[in-house]
């Protein structure tokens, strides 16, 4: 089994791949979406978000993510002990699910943050997806109602491309629809000949 990482900014269509992937049939594990949902179900995690950042930061069950972001965005320790609670959960789930799906030839775990979390040691190859950062900004503000500025901000925040691109071994250049299919295709027949 080869386990694949899948990465990319803000924007760049890491979900559409992902979809792309898991319609010819191969297990995509989606780290961000898991990861919100560790946040609200796993006993360990609660507890340390808790007393990190006070009783209040559940609402109902559910995590304040918006007050998370507000109180980590300035904060490099916060933000270090936030991840430092999150990451290896989600590293464990991730590998409870491979185990769960090892009929398959290829995995895939999608994480927007796969260098930065220490993720990408968990896989063997790893993906980047690129699109210009104009188009990038544009998708982003149509999909989440946002400004400019607020996405310009996610986006300096993340990885630049150049590093991104140079740490990855494959690279999906996602700014024509009509191509990216193709590009799935030949990615997948090029990783099960590895």
């Amino acid at each position: 089994m080869l386990k694949v990482g899948i990465t990319g900014g803000i924007g760049s269509g890491k979900s559409l791949v992902c979809k792309i992937i898991s319609s010819l049939g191969y297990p995509v594990y989606h780290a961000d979406a898991e990861a919100k949902k560790l946040t609200k179900s796993h006993p360990q995690i609660i507890s340390a978000m808790k007393k990190l950042f006070g009783e209040d930061i559940y609402i109902d069950g559910e995590l304040n993510r918006k007050r998370v972001g507000e109180l980590v965005f300035n904060d490099s320790p916060l933000l270090q002990k936030l991840n430092g609670i999150i990451h290896p959960v989600v590293a464990q789930d991730f590998c409870n699910w491979v185990s769960n799906n090892s009929q398959s030839r290829l995995v895939f775990k999608e994480a927007a943050i796969l260098f930065e979390s220490g993720a990408y040691k968990q896989v063997d190859t790893i993906v980047a997806v690129w699109a210009p950062k104009d188009l990038r900004i544009s998708r982003v503000c149509k999909r989440d109602g946002v400004s400019f500025e607020e996405v310009l901000k996610r986006i300096n925040n993340q990885m630049e491309d150049e590093e991104l691109i140079s740490r990855s071994n494959y690279v999906i250049r996602n700014y024509q629809d009509e191509l990216l299919t193709p590009q799935v295709v030949s990615l997948i027949d090029t990783l099960l000949e590895i």
